[in-house]
């Protein structure tokens, strides 16, 4: 774990070490303030010298301002360093996730994610930020105090000879209790951050199906689990104060008896038991502060665990066999005996032997039933997932060859599930090239039919989309994705059932488009509706995981029966309807 956390605080090492002195020198300093105390009383106070008194005051108060100066300084260092490290952290994490194929944040889940990015880094860098300071003045108080308070009286100092075992077999005691209930904390909190993001992102299917009420009940579970486990883990926590008082007021109670005998006796001056009472109290604070950082830093060893989990994931896809030079020349595509699941232990193939090559420039259609691996098919292309077996070629080189950056640049694919940012239908535009002018803008929706409701529009292009482009409808959004697909100007444009939205005309306005604009891009096009695809130049039907059959409308209405009777069906759907 430390050696995936250390390298984003090392930049900070010169500030933690200031801060550290500045903490050490605070506890020094003030330690010395109850020695003056002591000679004013037993000295000023004894012989009535009001000069020494002021002189000794004086003192003090100069002790007490420096002491504040290094408190200040601790604190303003320990806070950069914190949130420097903090920012640092984040800054990792969320960079190698961007790394990351969708079965490695598959397997930590999305909301978990969230949660290792926000919660348990605020929790690492708040440990940081006061381990800075209380890790160092605690250790430097209570061994200063003991040295100091062994000076004034060997004897009366036999009494933290009780108070530390007891202190010390405390605070083990809690250590071990807390360790596994913060660890079941942190994942309660991963489970309730799942209940809202699913409830916030499909808000209004929730409503559609009026399942408020079951949401409600499902997310009141999940923040009960939080709440129990969090009483369990806090409860041991708090559970610290109450002990550690009832020792220290015990240990104070003891001196007070033996001090206080040993003053009547003449053994002990009353300015060094009042000075031996400071000292004790800071001891015992110190201790308290050192148990109070244990507790943090048990908390925070399970959520720099989680850290080091994302951070030490290795991403499923990567550039290992990539070659620095290779570049995509042509938008062929071929599949050579590939094979495909999600889990490599998973006993069933999503995809198996699949074979088919597809010449630059031509349009291809998929169709195929629910589950019958379209989506897995073409994800492979721009290796959004590897293939188990076989190979998957782009202008004639495996796909391994490129790197990820080369290839997915020259390969826009339109997701089944479309997707736009807040801003913008301009900033969302640019996606697909950040230097486009409002010309290739507009010739981009143009060509995905989405110039004629921007044009409606009073903003036009700077029409704010809101949070997940709120403002459109389905079919304007899924043209929207077309139009930024097309602005990479990719050698191979994937549409998976993306026009599912818009109507037929639309829809056959889209491909003519396609057909005179994008002539040298080759077009992968996953659809329902036979009419879709029945005009490309090759259709592959899948069933399976296989392909079923391929060729042409009429070649495939001859052969295939399952194509046959998905036409058959839909066309006496369009004839009923009309």
């Amino acid at each position: 774990m430390m050696k995936k956390l250390w390298p984003h605080a090392r930049p900070y090492l010169p500030i933690i070490f200031l801060g550290v002195i500045c903490s050490a020198a605070e506890a020094v300093f003030e330690l010395l303030i109850p020695l003056v105390m002591s000679d004013i009383v037993d000295i000023g106070i004894a012989t009535g010298d009001v000069d020494y008194i002021l002189k000794k005051g004086f003192l003090m108060v100069g002790l007490a301002l420096i002491s504040l100066a290094f408190g200040l300084g601790s604190a303003a260092l320990s806070a950069r360093a914190g949130q420097g490290f903090g920012a640092n952290l984040r800054r990792a994490e969320y960079d190698h996730i961007q790394s990351f194929a969708f079965s490695n944040i598959e397997k930590f889940s999305t909301a978990s994610l969230v949660t290792r990015l926000t919660n348990d880094v605020n929790n690492l860098q708040m440990t940081l930020m006061m381990g800075m300071r209380l890790l160092v003045r605690a250790p430097v108080m209570l061994v200063s105090a003991m040295i100091l308070s062994i000076r004034i009286s060997r004897q009366l100092s036999n009494v933290f000879l009780v108070a530390l075992p007891l202190l010390a077999v405390v605070v083990v005691t809690l250590l071990m209790k807390v360790g596994p209930r913060f660890k079941a904390l942190q994942e309660k909190t991963d489970a309730l951050n799942l209940v809202v993001q699913e409830n916030l992102t499909g808000i209004r299917v929730v409503k559609s199906f009026v399942r408020e009420d079951y949401e409600q009940e499902k997310f009141s579970k999940r923040n009960q689990d939080l709440k129990e486990t969090s009483q369990k883990a806090f409860g041991a926590v708090v559970m610290n104060m109450p002990i550690m008082m009832l020792i220290i007021n015990g240990t104070i109670i003891a001196v007070m008896w033996f001090g206080g005998h040993m003053v009547a006796q003449g053994s002990l001056d009353a300015g060094k038991l009042i000075t031996y009472f400071t000292y004790i109290s800071q001891i015992m604070i110190s201790l308290m502060m050192v148990s109070m950082m244990f507790m943090m830093m048990t908390r925070s060893i399970a959520c720099g665990k989680r850290v080091a989990e994302v951070l030490a994931e290795e991403p499923a896809i990567t550039d290992a066999e990539a070659l620095e030079d290779a570049e995509v020349e042509n938008g062929s595509v071929d599949f050579e005996g590939v094979s495909f699941r999600y889990d490599p232990r998973s006993p069933e193939w999503i995809l198996r032997d699949i074979d088919l090559h597809i010449p630059s420039g031509a349009t291809v259609g998929i169709l195929g039933g629910t589950g019958s691996g379209k989506t897995s098919l073409v994800s492979l292309i721009p290796r959004l997932y590897e293939a188990g077996e076989g190979t998957v070629k782009v202008g004639g080189r495996s796909v391994r060859e490129y790197t990820m950056d080369h290839l997915r640049g020259s390969v826009s694919m339109v997701l089944q599930k479309n997707t736009l940012f807040s801003g913008t239908i301009r900033e969302n535009l640019l996606w697909g090239d950040e230097n486009a002018t409002d010309e290739e803008l507009w010739e981009a929706c143009r060509a995905a039919c989405a110039d004629e409701f921007l044009s409606r529009m009073p903003d036009g292009l700077d029409t704010d989309l809101g949070q997940g482009g709120v403002n459109v409808s389905g079919g304007q959004k899924q043209r929207l994705c077309i139009a930024r697909a097309i602005l990479k100007k990719p050698k191979v444009l994937i549409l998976d059932d993306s026009t599912s939205a818009v109507d037929t005309a639309t829809d056959a306005r889209i491909r003519e488009a396609f057909r005179t604009r994008l002539k040298d891009t080759t077009k992968i096009i996953i659809a329902q509706r036979v009419t879709s695809v029945m005009d490309a130049d090759l259709i592959v039907v899948m069933d399976r995981g296989r392909i079923a059959a391929q060729g042409k409308h009429e070649e495939l209405m001859k052969t295939c029966e399952i194509y046959r009777e998905v036409y058959t069906a839909q066309q006496e759907g369009v004839s009923i309807g009309g």
